[in-house]
């Protein structure tokens, strides 16, 4: 199979979709690479180790899609992207597409197979090529929080460890999941006084036995968080339904609850938000304010982080990417239920249950099409 990976045009999105060494191991089964010259330079892979393991490198974007059977990304495509896909073409990248109607439409328009990251699924319900970056996206919501609330960044003014005589930042976090106890490890090592929220009471019980009470829980209601936002310095959004849109827990009318100039960084801005007032921003200009609270709504947050993120991210996604390769992705899905929970586009039919109910599209069953 022709493999091809191009340089990510979303702003400040530093990471790349395949690491010389995800080169090497794809010439090694027989397949060929093409790189678009500089994809890796961001991240501190220049075009000469790409070529050293095997790949020929294209100076434009265009080319690369052109002759490539597969493009593997990190990020979605952007809208200038689209017409560059052709009917038949495997996309291999992160697409959260719930949260992304016109993106939804377009592929579907264009005919491609798009398999996403973030549905990738084992049957204990696990997500493999979602959790390192959920991981890294969850320690690093407690870094910026911490940031923003500094009084020069717009924030209360608030250590979140506070020092000896000084009440300690109170952060709150919605969601048990990876995020979130990668939030609450951070937080907890930073001094700070942490409470998870989640609707799953097993979840809350491993969480209350790993910190060693260390970490509060409570239990996700509408009085549980009302109670609990007149406390906070810093609430972290970590909630995710796989494929599907994040369910607002945070509306407009909460944030009048809330102590002026405290923090909200909502990491399921991915997905849409778990917070009403969320929209997406970038990370030359993170946050804005609404009713006094500074939200921070990075829609790449790992991509700050750009060479941990991607020798993260491949690590994880290389092994399907070789399975698609080898086999080619109707086999590969058939063979492989993990990766056929990752179909959400296949050929002009939605075939993810999540993002068709997002948009009230007909969808159908993979087992249909494959």
């Amino acid at each position: 199979m022709k493999i091809g990976c191009v340089t990510e045009i979303k702003k400040h999105e530093y990471r790349v979709g395949l690491t010389p060494q995800c080169v090497a191991a794809y010439v090694l089964r027989g397949h060929s690479v093409t790189i678009q010259a500089g994809a890796g330079a961001e991240t501190g892979f220049p075009d000469e180790e790409y070529v050293k393991a095997g790949a020929r490198i294209e100076t434009e974007a265009a080319k690369v899609f052109a002759g490539c059977d597969m493009i593997v990304k990190v990020k979605e495509p952007q809208p200038s992207e689209y017409p560059l896909l052709r009917e038949g073409q495997i996309l291999f990248t992160y697409l959260h597409l719930a949260a992304d109607e016109s993106q939804t439409r377009a592929l579907l328009d264009r005919k491609i197979i798009g398999i996403a990251y973030e549905t990738i699924r084992y049957d204990d319900g696990t997500l493999p090529c979602l959790k390192p970056m959920s991981e890294i996206a969850g320690r690093l919501s407690i870094q910026e929080g911490a940031k923003y609330l500094e009084r020069p960044f717009g924030g209360r003014g608030v250590l979140l460890g506070g020092v000896p005589g000084v009440p300690r930042g109170k952060v709150a976090i919605l969601g048990g999941g990876v995020v979130g106890m990668n939030a609450a490890k951070m937080a907890v090592g930073l001094g700070a006084d942490v409470t998870v929220l989640d609707v799953n009471a097993n979840r809350l019980a491993y969480i209350d036995d790993i910190f060693r009470g260390s970490v509060a829980t409570l239990y996700s209601t509408e009085g549980n968080i009302r109670s609990i936002l007149p406390q906070l310095d810093l609430l972290i959004g970590a909630v995710l339904i796989p494929g599907a849109r994040a369910p607002r827990l945070i509306r407009k009318d909460h944030l009048k609850l809330m102590k002026k100039r405290s923090v909200i960084v909502d990491v399921a801005v991915d997905q849409g938000g778990c917070v009403e007032t969320t929209r997406p921003t970038t990370h030359d200009d993170p946050v804005f304010e609404v009713d006094g609270i500074v939200h921070y709504c990075v829609a790449n947050m790992p991509g700050a982080v750009a060479l941990t993120s991607t020798i993260a991210l491949t690590s994880s996604t290389l092994y399907y990417g070789l399975k698609i390769a080898d086999k080619g992705a109707e086999a590969a899905c058939r063979n492989h239920a993990d990766l056929k929970r990752g179909l959400n586009v296949y050929k002009g039919k939605c075939t993810c249950a999540e993002v068709g109910s997002a948009f009230a599209l007909a969808c159908v069953d993979p087992d249909t099409v494959l």
